[in-house]
């Protein structure tokens, strides 16, 4: 694992979306590489101390409120502020480690343009047994859908070119957005690979996204695309 800036690196942005992380920050800010060119913090109108603590934490984070609802309206608005060359995507729940930020950055600098975080890729994640088989429901849909060989559609560490994401034309606004993502970028030929992720779990509060509902919406995205 390396905390250091990987040759060749053109501009890094970090991307974190929060809606009321304040217990979750001090575990993620302070982990982020001083190399980093920019973190970039889409706000999602929280009621607690979330923009107070991340100030703290990093003074000169930018803070932008983000105009709608949902992580992947976060995720669009937040990449089109940024200014780095590579986008790389971060959990605020302390589920991704930013020690392994340049594992993903890596792979852009040598011949790839999207890197993909797996938790399990050789290895099997501490998390509920539903949401294992949900995941692999929609693993597997979208493999036989799309001819991919991922292990995992539904991780939130990601990093991609910035012109690369502004080509996708996103649309959806909830976390299916990272579903379409994954099969619109197969869709328009971009060189992916899965990075082992080692998942954390969320440090602190509750998850702010119903996993049963969430996941038929992802399904139903998957398909959709396709067809």
């Amino acid at each position: 694992m390396s905390l250091e800036r990987p040759a060749n690196c053109p501009s890094v942005s970090v991307i974190i979306c929060t809606l009321n992380e304040e217990e979750n920050l001090p575990h993620v800010l302070p982990k982020i590489p001083d190399w980093i060119d920019e973190i970039l913090l889409v706000d999602g109108h929280s009621t607690d101390d979330t923009i107070a603590v991340a100030k703290t934490l990093k003074p000169h984070i930018k803070i932008v409120s983000q105009p709608g609802k949902g992580k992947g309206d976060a995720l669009k608005f937040g990449i089109a502020q940024a200014t780095g060359e590579i986008i790389v995507t971060l959990d605020a729940d302390g589920s991704t480690d930013p020690a392994d930020l340049s594992k993903y950055i890596e792979p852009l600098t040598n011949g790839y343009d999207f890197a993909k975080g797996s938790r399990f890729l050789n290895a099997n994640p501490k998390m509920p047994l539903y949401h294992k088989f949900g995941n692999w429901i929609l693993t597997k849909t979208s493999n036989i859908l799309f001819g991919t060989k991922y292990t995992d559609v539904c991780s939130g560490y990601n990093a991609i070119r910035k012109e690369d994401f502004l080509k996708l034309n996103l649309h959806y606004d909830g976390f299916e957005m990272e579903q379409e993502m994954v099969v619109k970028a197969q869709k328009t030929g971009l060189k992916a690979i899965e990075i082992r992720q080692i998942d954390k779990g969320r440090i602190g509060s509750v998850s702010k996204v119903s996993s049963f509902k969430q996941g038929f919406t992802d399904f139903f995205i998957i398909i959709k695309e396709r067809f």
